[in-house]
C-alpha cells in the first residue's frame, strides 16, 4: 500500500508500505479523508513537543471498515468512520478517573506512533466512530471539533456568559463553534482581518477585536469594564499565552487549548487577587466526539465552508509547503484517497 513519511524535518517521502495485518479487538479502515491540523504543520518544520522522525502524519481521518470480527459497537464491514486517534492505556490514574485524553502513557496516532497518511490503518473498535449520514468531509472533522468542545466543556462555560476566543485558526474556531453552542457570548481575537471576518460569518461571533489595536481597550468596551470570565487561548504562541491573563474577569478562568514549547510566567499578586482559574485543555474523549457528531448532523457546524483547500493523496507533497503560507489563506486543508 501507498504511505507518505514524513522522513525528517521538511522532508516527506512516498513510499510502499506493507499492509497491517489484521488483529482480533480492532478494525482495519480505508483511509478516504486526512485533515491537516497545526500538529502536521509543527511537526514538518520541526516545531513538535514530543516528536520523533521518521513518522507518517495524520490523525483527522475518515474512512470505510475493511475489516472487523466480532464486537459489541455494532459495527460492520462496509461502516463509515471516523477516528478517536488517542490511544490510552486504560489503566493509569487520569484513565480510571474517565480522563483518557491525558493518559499517562498517552500515543497520538501521527504524533507518537504512525498516523493515517496512508490507505490502511488498523485501529481498536473502541477508538471508531460510526458517522452514518454524513459526508468523509464531515466525518474527518469530527476530530478537530472535538478539540474544541472538549476545552468547552472542560471551562464549564454556561449559557450567558462571555467568552473570548484568541486566535483565529481552525482549532480556535472549533472553540467559537462550541462556546455558541452552549449559548455563550463570544467574542474573537486574531491578528489578522480576513480570519476576525470568517470569526463572524463561520462562528457568527458577537463580536471581534484586533489584537494589535488596544485589545484590552476593546474588551473593556465589549464587557462594560467586567471582562470575559472564560478566555480560551488557541494560539500556541507563548506572547499571547502569556498576555492572556490580562483578558479574564475576576473569577474567571482561563483555557489553554493551544501548545508551546516554552515556559509561560504570570504576576501571582493579580492572579490571587482576581482568583483566577488556570486550565489546560489537551484532546478529547467519546463524550466530545459524540456532541460533536451530534451538533454536525444537527446542521450547527458548516463544515463546507471550514475546508478550504484540498488535494489529492498524490498531490499533497507538492502542496503541502504551499498550505502554510499566510497568503493561501488556508482554514482547513483536506487530503482525498
Amino acid at each position: 500500500m501507498r504511505g507518505i513519511v514524513c522522513e525528517q524535518i521538511e522532508k516527506f517521502t512516498l513510499r510502499e508500505l506493507p499492509e497491517p495485518s489484521y488483529v482480533p479487538g480492532e478494525a482495519l479502515i480505508r483511509i478516504r479523508r486526512i485533515g491537516i491540523c497545526g500538529t502536521d504543520l509543527h511537526a514538518y518544520k520541526g516545531n513538535q513537543p514530543f516528536f520523533t522522525y521518521p513518522r507518517i502524519l495524520g490523525h483527522e481521518l475518515a474512512g470505510i471498515i475493511e475489516r472487523i470480527g466480532e464486537n459489541e459497537t455494532g459495527l460492520s464491514e462496509g461502516d463509515q468512520v471516523s477516528v478517536i486517534p488517542y490511544m490510552h492505556c486504560g489503566n493509569c490514574i487520569a484513565c480510571r478517573r474517565g480522563k483518557t485524553n491525558c493518559c499517562t502513557d498517552m500515543s497520538v496516532l501521527g504524533v507518537h506512533t504512525d498516523g493515517g497518511m496512508r490507505e490502511l490503518i488498523s485501529v481498536p473498535v473502541t477508538h471508531l466512530i460510526k458517522t452514518e449520514g454524513l459526508t468523509l468531509d464531515q466525518s474527518a472533522m469530527l476530530e478537530p471539533f472535538a478539540i474544541g468542545a472538549h476545552a468547552v466543556r472542560r471551562s464549564g462555560l454556561r449559557q450567558g456568559e462571555t467568552a473570548l476566543v484568541i486566535g483565529g485558526g481552525p482549532i480556535g474556531l472549533g472553540v467559537m463553534a462550541f462556546a455558541k453552542y452552549a449559548g455563550a457570548n463570544v467574542i474573537a481575537m486574531d491578528i489578522n482581518e480576513e480570519r476576525l471576518a470568517f470569526c463572524r460569518s463561520w462562528a457568527k461571533v458577537s463580536h471581534t477585536v484586533n489584537a494589535l489595536q488596544q485589545p484590552k481597550e476593546q474588551l473593556a468596551e465589549i464587557t462594560d469594564g467586567n471582562f470575559p470570565t472564560v478566555v480560551f487561548d488557541a494560539t500556541g504562541n507563548a506572547r499571547s499565552m502569556t498576555e492572556s491573563f490580562g483578558w479574564v474577569a475576576h473569577s474567571g478562568t482561563l483555557v489553554y487549548v493551544g501548545l508551546v514549547k516554552a515556559d509561560i510566567t504570570f504576576h501571582d499578586p493579580d492572579f490571587h487577587k482576581r482568583e483566577l482559574t488556570l486550565t489546560g485543555s489537551r484532546n478529547a474523549t467519546k463524550e466530545d466526539f459524540d456532541l460533536v457528531l451530534k451538533a454536525v448532523h444537527g446542521g450547527g457546524i458548516d463544515v463546507e465552508r471550514f475546508i478550504t483547500h484540498r488535494s489529492s493523496f498524490e498531490e499533497m507533497i507538492d502542496q503541502f509547503d504551499s498550505w502554510m503560507k499566510p497568503e493561501s489563506k488556508v482554514i482547513k486543508a483536506i487530503v482525498e484517497l
